[in-house]
């Protein structure tokens, strides 16, 4: 079973996701530029919205490459020696397979991991003290050996050049494969199992995300503009015009399709057939989506919208991108939002008439300006929440 949400949502002067030269995204889609907002900034916007709708804090997961630090945190409030623990927790660390940096401690890529992992990190540490202890000795002896047999020698260029060092990547054993899978178990974070994983140093590791997020497209042609400003010195004399900052900031105003899907099977598998964690998933999913707004220069900009047109779809399988509604931009018209919306609803009935709607077990429709046109009384949500229960008691039974 899955959901499908399409919104339709326009922002004023605005840059909620820049490129590498602080420019709004752009892409080009039927032969034009258009605004674009990239999956991974729309999914963290809703991500940090889950715990605003149903979600708890222990519900979530962790995206750290801190997990040294945060494991020795806790084994010193246990009474262990700090400097110690930091020690342990990295060889530990690094004896699971995950190489930390030698020097800052920090792992090699962001690891997603449940709100536990911590816990667990420390109390590996604790079950396996002395050992760990003993190859952190060993370690620094050959460090240290190495050290007074290099000092004679001429550092080569590339040594001088070198970055700080990692520890040699470790095969571990079955039993560690075992306490890396516990310390990384993420049965229990709503937002792993909405968005998976991946663990590039063991692919067992990994978890496919139920829901699947696309980038916002303009559904018009866009070319970004930019502010030029200026700023006064508070205390400049008054016999001393000028300005005493002068900038620029780019922006692009745009109405956008959005879409993403949920396969709620996939949700209840990954989180290990917790129904009930399921369900709270799944509404908070649907609430953050269509609130999700990308932080990006809010403060200067405030673009804080919300979607006007909202279109959702609980289907037994297939997904619809309806992109391509957009592939002949929406352009020379006195209502854009109104003329998107017809293009969107259109290009929907259009799908469902030539490919059958076999697969699709309900359609919800709601629009700000109450027009409804190509749907039926049965088919329109009156608000957000009766648009929300529906699509959820859809998926039931």
């Amino acid at each position: 079973m899955l959901i499908e949400l399409h919104l339709l949502q326009s922002f004023p002067v605005s840059n909620l996701n820049r490129d590498d030269l602080g420019q709004p995204k752009t892409a080009r889609f039927g032969g034009f530029t258009r605004a674009r907002v990239s999956s991974q900034s729309l999914k963290r916007a809703a991500r940090r919205l889950f715990t605003q709708n149903g979600l708890q804090d222990s519900d979530m997961g962790i995206r750290t490459k801190r997990l040294r630090d945060g494991a020795a945190e806790l084994l010193k409030d246990r009474g262990r020696n700090a400097d110690q623990s930091v020690e342990l927790c990295q060889a530990a660390l690094a004896e699971l397979g995950f190489k930390p940096n030698t020097s800052t401690g920090l792992t090699e890529y962001l690891l997603f991991v449940g709100s536990a992992a911590q816990q667990e990190l420390a109390d590996y540490c604790e079950q396996r003290w002395d050992d760990l202890t003993k190859a952190v000795e060993e370690a620094k002896k050959k460090k240290e050996e190495a050290k007074k047999k290099n000092q004679k020698e001429k550092e080569t260029a590339s040594s001088r050049k070198a970055g700080p060092a990692k520890a040699a990547k470790v095969k571990p054993s079955k039993e560690r494969l075992e306490a890396a899978r516990r310390i990384l178990d993420g049965s229990r974070a709503a937002d792993i199992g909405l968005f998976g994983r991946m663990v590039a140093d063991n692919t067992d590791f990994n978890v496919n995300g139920a829901s699947q997020v696309a980038h916002a497209l303009s559904t018009h042609a866009v070319v970004n503009e930019f502010d030029y400003y200026t700023a006064l010195d508070d205390l400049r004399p008054d016999a001393e015009p000028a300005a005493d900052m002068i900038g620029t900031v780019d922006f692009n105003a745009a109405c956008f399709y959005r879409y993403a899907n949920l396969d709620l099977g996939q949700l209840e598998k990954n989180l290990e057939g917790d129904a009930e964690l399921a369900a709270r998933a799944a509404r908070a999913w649907l609430l953050s989506f269509i609130h999700a707004v990308p932080s990006g220069k809010q403060n200067s900009m405030a673009a804080r919208t919300v979607p006007h047109t909202l279109l959702g779809v609980v289907r037994e399988d297939g997904a619809w991108n309806l992109a391509n509604a957009f592939l002949k931009p929406v352009s020379d018209v006195p209502d854009l939002m109104a003329a998107s919306t017809e293009f969107l609803v259109r290009h929907f009935q259009q799908t469902r008439s030539f490919y059958g709607d076999a697969q699709i077990r309900h359609t919800t429709f709601a629009a700000l300006d109450g027009d409804t046109r190509g749907f039926s009384d049965s088919e329109v949500a009156a608000d957000l929440d009766d648009f929300v229960v529906r699509l959820l008691t859809a998926t039931k039974g």
